[in-house]
């Protein structure tokens, strides 16, 4: 890890909570997260820690607005002043999608009979970036991600995991968010290419963009995070209940 000092706070969180409606169960209520907090800045790598099931993939959704959350806050920092995301109102998380909070999620979802590359350079069309100059972005992308170029004009939905996800990680580079939210991109990924994304990681650092993101493979870990956040219990202000909890309820 990478340890710095930073001066101003890109995101922070205080005391989130966040509780599932079990309707199978009769209605049963669980609660799966109690009184997160954390301060992510610009041009920093916070990387979630934790036993699989036990919440992070839900922060990661509660953060970019698929989770409604049940109590707490959380803000985004702007030069000119803050915003509360928890009071967003549904129809303005399109362009803060757009333009400030990227998201590489575990699959690629996609509109399908769309070719790759044109998934990739959609995040730029839609901020109405020139075509051309778009294109050849995402063109450098996915040869850097090592997606052969016989690949790039046909939909991703006929390509493997690996290939799936290297679309998916240059669709969610390219836009360079401020704020870009990371569910184990390199889950799918051969050595080689789990280095290009790492060297991807590092130069969004030096651009200043603020990372949250799960990262299972502790030597990528190692090599991208600046801080730790366990999701285990162990931190003074956090509570967890383990999916391992609410599976065994079903």
């Amino acid at each position: 890890m990478h340890p710095t000092t930073y001066a101003q706070p890109r995101l922070t969180v205080e005391g989130l909570h966040k509780r599932f409606l079990l309707h199978g169960q009769g209605g049963l209520e669980i609660d799966v997260m109690r009184e997160l907090s954390l301060t992510l800045h610009a041009g920093e790598c916070l990387v979630l820690a934790g036993r699989s099931g036990i919440g992070k993939s839900t922060l990661l959704k509660m953060l970019y607005g698929d989770y409604r959350i049940d109590q707490g806050r959380i803000r985004l920092h702007f030069d000119d002043g803050e915003l509360d995301l928890e009071t967003l109102p549904a129809y303005a998380w399109h362009g803060l999608r757009r333009d400030v909070i990227g998201y590489v999620s575990q699959f690629l979802r996609v509109v399908p009979r769309v070719a790759a590359v044109d998934v990739v350079m959609e995040p730029l069309l839609a901020r109405g970036a020139d075509e051309a100059e778009s294109r050849q972005r995402a063109e450098t992308l996915l040869a850097r991600l090592n997606l052969p170029e016989r690949l790039w004009q046909l939909p991703p939905g006929t390509f493997s995991g690996g290939e799936q996800q290297r679309v998916n990680i240059a669709r969610g580079f390219i836009g360079e968010h401020p704020l870009l939210l990371l569910d184990e991109p390199t889950a799918s990924l051969d050595a080689a290419n789990r280095d290009v994304v790492i060297a991807l990681i590092g130069e969004a650092k030096a651009r200043g963009t603020a990372m949250l993101g799960i990262f299972h493979d502790e030597n990528v870990r190692e090599r991208i995070a600046d801080r730790l956040l366990p999701l285990d219990g162990s931190l003074g202000n956090l509570s967890i209940v383990s999916q391992d909890f609410r599976e065994s309820l079903s």
